[in-house]
């Protein structure tokens, strides 16, 4: 029995977009900013989010120069209005969850176009404590 002072966690609502990838070893899935960061071969390879537009939906993280190219195959697929530097797909568009599935095939398949490595995480120092 569920224990009354626990919140039960909501299920993401773009996670099946994981399933196809969970025989993959190198997979990650990890919280971020209130969405779902995807991570495979330790390249963040997709962002899920469900809030308000212009959050609600998919970004495909991956370098500018290869907007255009994905583009070409998915016209749904625009620069995110707030990080220009992604491609994101609405949740309302017409075609949302084939050319979700779709970029899912293609991550699976290890499109070069798709993912970007993140950057290393900064190391903290230790703290000192001040003694005159």
């Amino acid at each position: 029995m569920p224990r009354p002072d626990r919140k039960i966690k909501p299920v993401h609502r773009h996670l099946w977009l994981v399933e196809p990838l969970e025989r993959e070893p190198t997979l990650l899935v990890r919280p971020m900013f209130g969405g779902r960061a995807v991570y495979v071969h330790g390249r963040l390879v997709l962002y899920l989010t469900a809030k308000a537009e212009p959050w609600r939906g998919v970004l495909v993280p991956m370098e500018r120069d290869q907007h255009a190219a994905l583009q070409r195959d998915f016209p749904a697929l625009a620069p995110h209005p707030v990080l220009p530097k992604w491609l994101y797909l609405p949740e309302a568009a017409d075609r949302f969850e084939a050319d979700a599935a779709r970029l899912v095939t293609l991550i699976r398949a290890r499109d070069p176009r798709i993912g970007i490595v993140p950057p290393a995480a900064k190391r903290r120092r230790p703290r000192r404590d001040f003694n005159p």
